[in-house]
């Protein structure tokens, strides 16, 4: 009894084993092909580059992704995952308060597990086929717009907490629209800087929540606007 219950054990170990090998090799292959991405972009990315630089054979691409429409559909997933699942815990640690909400999604987008420059070349790769490609857009779109949806649910609740007189919708949409423009500018590499970035996305939230934002941090408590 004691023989047959080894196999099986090292049977089930064997099977983890190898289903850890090939979750390996795909984050492998998806890390190659971000690395691809920010170096050559979309159109010139190869099956071929990703497997060298990953330093495995053209064939295990092949056998992970068929194609090089999937391992891109693939890469695009799990950096879509890891966005959202950075932005959630920060959400999630975050203070009770609106304000505080709202300076951790904003301090979020800066930080440098997200905020990297191939990482950005990336998603700018993408972004750049997402209008030709519907399969890109129902990967992102659902996301993005519970996102800004978010948002705008945070402009609205410290919009009554302090009597503002903004549209919540609209100034929203600026913040998301400068987060945004500040990522492209990160990537122009002039001298541009996370801090920098962050910095000015600080001054916005400053200058727009008075009541309720500080350079150093979201104020304790509910406050009008000065």
């Amino acid at each position: 009894m004691k023989a047959v219950s080894v196999t099986a054990d090292a049977g089930e170990a064997d099977r983890k084993g190898r289903k850890a090998s090939k979750e390996t090799r795909r984050l492998q292959l998806i890390e190659a092909t971000i690395d691809s991405l920010a170096k050559r972009g979309y159109s010139e990315t190869t099956l071929a580059d990703v497997a060298d630089g990953a330093g495995l054979s053209r064939g295990i691409v092949n056998f992970h992704f068929e194609s090089k429409e999937k391992l891109l559909v693939a890469t695009l997933q799990a950096m879509a995952d890891e966005y959202a699942a950075h932005w959630q815990m920060a959400l999630d640690k975050a203070g009770p308060s609106a304000a505080a909400k709202l300076w951790s999604l904003v301090a979020a987008d800066f930080d440098r597990k997200i905020c990297t420059k191939r990482k950005l070349a990336a998603w700018c790769a993408f972004w750049g086929e997402a209008k030709s490609r519907p399969t890109y857009q129902a990967l992102c779109g659902a996301r993005d717009l519970t996102y800004q949806d978010l948002f705008v649910t945070l402009c609205a609740e410290i919009k009554q907490e302090g009597h503002y007189a903004y549209d919540a919708e609209i100034t929203a949409l600026a913040l998301s629209a400068l987060m945004e423009g500040l990522w492209w500018r990160l990537m122009t590499g002039d001298g541009f800087t996370r801090e920098k970035a962050h910095a000015a996305a600080v001054e916005y939230l400053v200058a727009v929540f008075p009541g309720h934002m500080t350079h150093d941090g979201p104020k304790e408590g509910t406050a009008k606007p000065a």
